[in-house]
């Protein structure tokens, strides 16, 4: 019989460690945009749409960019769907 092992025991388990360019929370999802998008070259431009864009609207236009299977640059996808979401606002 296994017994559960808490949030805390697990995540010592895995070791990880605290990611140094990170200090506000917006830093942290536009640096997860970049790296899911594999788009490291444009890291800024992620971190300043996190900061001054709608969240949702970012949120959209990544799960536009997973659904995608055909999408060669991610990258490109993300940006077109993210200013056709902003058009669709106005």
């Amino acid at each position: 019989m296994t017994t559960m092992k808490s949030m805390k025991e697990l995540l010592m388990q895995k070791s990880l460690a605290p990611d140094k360019r990170n200090t506000k929370e917006y830093q942290a999802y536009g640096n997860m945009l970049a790296e899911e998008l594999g788009d490291d070259k444009h890291r800024a431009l992620y971190i300043k749409l996190a900061k001054n864009e709608d969240r949702s609207l970012l949120e959209k236009a990544r799960e536009h960019v997973k659904k995608s299977e055909k999408a060669l640059t991610k990258g490109r996808l993300f940006m077109w769907k993210l200013t056709q979401l902003k058009k669709e606002l106005r």
